[in-house]
C-alpha cells in the first residue's frame, strides 16, 4: 500500500505530464502484477463496490478520534473530502513492531470481502487498519472504499506510462483496457500481456492533419488543378473502424472514444468490415452542422443520457477512405480512394446510420482558392 501511496501522492502534487508519466512508469516496472492490475482498475474508475455506508465511517471514526459527531461535520465541511476527513481526525499510527506491510492487492481483497462481514466485524477491521496506516496510506485506504479517485491522470497518460514499461504499443494498449472487465475477473499478465488477434482490431492509421501555407500557394504547391479542396470543419478529427463486425472510433488526439459516439455503431448494418473511414465528428442538431460549442456538451461526460444524444446528435462527416476491404489502400491516388468512398455513401443509407460526405470544390486558380 505505502508504494500505491506515495504513487497517488506524486501524480496529485504535480501538474506536469512527463513527471506523472515517469511516476507512473517506475511504479509499474517495480510492483507487483497484482498490485499493477488494482492500479490500473482504480485509475480506470474501476474500484471495488463500496463495502460501508458513510454514516457508519463518520461514527466508527469518531470513536478512535475522541471528538464529537458535530465537531467531525464541521471539519467535514470545511475539508469538503470524506476520506481526508477521517485521515485528518485520527490518531497517529501507532508503532508497529511486526513490519508487516500489505500490498495494495491484499487491502483491496481484504476490502472486497468486507461486504459479507457484520457491522461490528467491518468496525473492527476499518478501525484496526487506521490505526496502522501512515496519513497518506489512511487517505487512500479511505479513497479507495468510499469511491471517488479523482486524480489527474487521463486513460491515455496512463497508457502511455504502461507502454514504456511494458514495451506494447499504445494503441494495442488502449484496447486492451476497453470493455467491462474488473479486477478481480482478470489477471495482469491476461489483460495486458498476453498478445491476442483481437488486440489489432483496433489499431488507427497515423493522423494527417491540415497546415497552413506560410509563403506563395503556387510556389510551394503547384499547378492548382492537381489539388482538392474541402470546407475545414470545426469538429473532432477522427477515424472510425469497422473490423469483424466491430465499430472503434479513435480522436485525433489518439484517444480510443468509441463509447462516446454510440450513434455510430449503426455503420454495421451498411458498410463491410475492412474499411477505415477519415472524417470530422460534427453535431448535426435539426439535420444541421453545428459549431463546436454545441460538440463541447458531449466531450467529457462520462454518461451519455438519451435526453443529451437526442439534443446533440453527431455526424461522421468522411474526408478519406484509409483501408477497404481489409486493404491498407493510402498509397492509392486520393482521386481513387475519393471515388470508392463516393460510391460507399451513394450506395447505402448514409442518412440513417449518420455517415455523410464532406463535398469537395474546384477552383481555377489560387487567388479565387483563397478568397474562399
Amino acid at each position: 500500500m505505502k508504494d500505491f501511496a506515495n504513487l497517488i501522492k506524486t501524480l496529485d502534487s504535480t501538474n506536469k505530464t512527463n513527471e506523472k508519466v515517469a511516476a507512473l512508469t517506475s511504479y509499474f516496472n517495480e510492483a507487483n502484477d497484482a498490485d499493477k492490475l488494482w492500479t490500473i482498475a482504480i485509475l480506470s474508475h474501476r474500484r471495488p463496490k463500496r463495502p460501508v455506508n458513510t454514516t457508519l465511517l463518520r461514527q466508527w471514526a469518531t470513536e478512535i478520534s475522541g471528538i464529537p459527531n458535530w465537531l467531525f461535520e464541521e471539519s467535514y465541511h470545511i475539508v469538503g473530502d470524506l476520506a481526508e476527513t477521517i485521515a485528518l481526525i485520527l490518531p497517529n499510527a501507532a508503532e508497529d513492531d511486526s513490519n508487516e506491510e500489505k500490498s495494495l492487492s491484499t487491502y483491496i481483497s481484504e476490502i472486497i470481502t468486507l461486504r459479507t462481514l457484520s457491522d461490528e466485524e467491518k468496525r473492527t477491521y476499518l478501525q484496526e487498519n487506521w490505526m496502522r496506516l501512515s496519513y497518506f496510506e489512511r487517505f487512500v485506504f479511505n479513497k479507495i472504499i468510499t469511491g471517488g479517485f479523482r486524480i489527474g491522470v487521463s486513460q491515455k497518460l496512463m497508457t502511455r506510462a504502461l507502454s514504456k514499461s511494458t514495451g506494447i504499443d499504445e494503441d494495442i494498449l488502449a484496447y486492451k483496457l476497453m470493455g467491462d472487465w474488473e479486477g478481480n475477473s482478470t489477471t495482469f499478465e491476461k489483460l495486458i500481456l498476453e498478445e491476442n488477434p483481437e488486440d489489432y482490431l483496433s489499431k488507427p492509421y497515423p493522423f494527417y492533419l491540415a497546415y497552413a501555407v506560410e509563403d506563395e500557394f503556387e510556389k510551394d504547391l503547384g499547378a492548382i488543378e492537381d489539388w482538392s479542396f474541402e470546407h475545414k470543419w470545426d469538429g473532432i478529427r477522427s477515424q472510425v473502424i469497422i473490423r469483424n463486425d466491430e465499430v472503434f472510433v479513435w480522436s485525433r488526439g489518439e484517444e480510443l472514444v468509441t463509447d462516446k459516439y454510440p450513434e455510430f455503431q449503426r455503420f454495421l448494418s451498411e458498410i463491410p468490415n475492412g474499411t477505415v473511414l477519415d472524417g470530422e465528428i460534427l453535431p448535426f442538431a435539426g439535420g444541421e452542422i453545428g459549431n463546436f460549442n454545441d460538440l463541447q456538451t458531449r466531450i467529457g461526460r462520462k454518461n451519455l443520457t438519451k435526453a443529451l444524444l437526442e439534443k446533440t446528435p453527431v455526424i461522421l462527416n468522411a474526408y478519406d477512405l484509409l483501408e477497404w476491404k481489409g486493404e491498407d489502400i493510402r498509397n492509392r491516388p486520393f482521386i481513387e480512394r475519393r471515388e470508392i468512398l463516393d460510391n460507399l455513401i451513394s450506395n447505402c443509407n448514409c442518412d440513417g446510420i449518420s455517415l455523410y460526405l464532406s463535398e469537395t470544390m474546384d477552383f481555377n486558380t489560387w487567388e479565387a482558392a483563397a478568397k474562399e
